[in-house]
């Protein structure tokens, strides 16, 4: 008998009005789509597809605490060029499984490639914010055959931030208002991630905050000699500003371990969460590449 998970959710209607504002995402995007559901050795993923089944795959992934809509909005004209692949991660506040795979080994690159292998697709981009860069980073410790080329945007696990800067930044706020409620510290530690406001981000994230088990654990960097042994291409966007993952260091540190990076710019007017403007940039370079 499979022993069930426990739900990272604090209580059902909290997870009721996190999803909701998931479908309200997702009916605002007005978009052709279609959920499709692949089980995996970590449970069931979710994943929203769009763009014509000829054309090359691209799959999508988002960052922590977040979910395939907001990816889908952040790069939408790439659907004219690829099948796109929204995945929703497992165990974070989204339509997946609840089960937490460790940072500490490939367990998130497993996944990823038992993902890809249900979708029976090959010659794949991945395309990650954040935490999604860690997944695709993890992917290719894993198994790279399947993979074409990678674009990461202010990775996770290449290198970390001033951890003093993001307990007063970002953690401590983040707590006063997971204790509190009060909007203010949201406000607080959002203006310290986000380039530009983002309303729809305010709200989600302020649900996601009070009714979701958050993964506090630090996040790893990439060991240099995993790195020396990826072949495939990378293209690395970092953001001078960045609180979490600094963009000056991070861009030095690729440079120095990683063989395949074919690309690496640094966004010099954003903090971790990039503008539109910032964003419209990222998809072209993926369209042009």
């Amino acid at each position: 008998m499979e022993k069930s998970v426990k739900s990272l959710f604090k209580s059902a209607q909290g997870k009721q009005e996190v999803l909701s504002l998931y479908d309200q995402k997702l009916e605002e995007l007005n978009i052709d789509f279609e959920y499709i559901q692949v089980e995996t050795s970590f449970g069931i993923t979710n994943i929203i597809a769009t763009g014509d089944t000829s054309l090359p795959p691209i799959i999508f992934i988002h960052g922590s605490n977040g979910c395939a809509p907001i990816a889908l909005e952040t790069y939408p004209n790439l659907s004219k060029r690829f099948r796109v692949y929204a995945v929703d991660v497992i165990a974070q506040p989204n339509k997946s499984a609840e089960t937490r795979p460790s940072m500490k080994d490939d367990a998130y690159g497993k996944w990823m490639n038992e993902v890809i292998d249900q979708l029976n697709i090959t010659g794949v981009t991945l395309a990650g914010f954040s935490f999604g860069g860690l997944v695709i980073l993890k992917t290719l410790e894993n198994d790279e055959s399947k993979i074409k080329e990678v674009f990461l945007s202010a990775p996770a696990y290449i290198v970390n931030g001033n951890p003093l800067k993001a307990l007063f930044k970002i953690f401590i706020p983040m707590r006063r208002y997971m204790r509190s409620g009060k909007p203010k510290f949201v406000e607080a530690f959002l203006r310290e991630l986000f380039t530009n406001r983002d309303e729809f981000g305010i709200k989600y994230l302020s649900k996601v905050f009070m009714h979701f088990k958050m993964d506090f654990t630090p996040v790893p960097i990439i060991d240099k000699e995993k790195a020396k042994l990826i072949k495939t291409p990378i293209t690395l966007i970092a953001a001078k500003h960045d609180v979490m993952f600094p963009g000056e260091k991070m861009i030095k540190r690729a440079t120095q371990i990683f063989p395949s990076l074919k690309e690496s710019v640094l966004l010099k007017n954003s903090k971790h969460v990039q503008s539109s403007q910032d964003n419209r940039f990222i998809e072209n370079l993926i369209l042009e590449a």
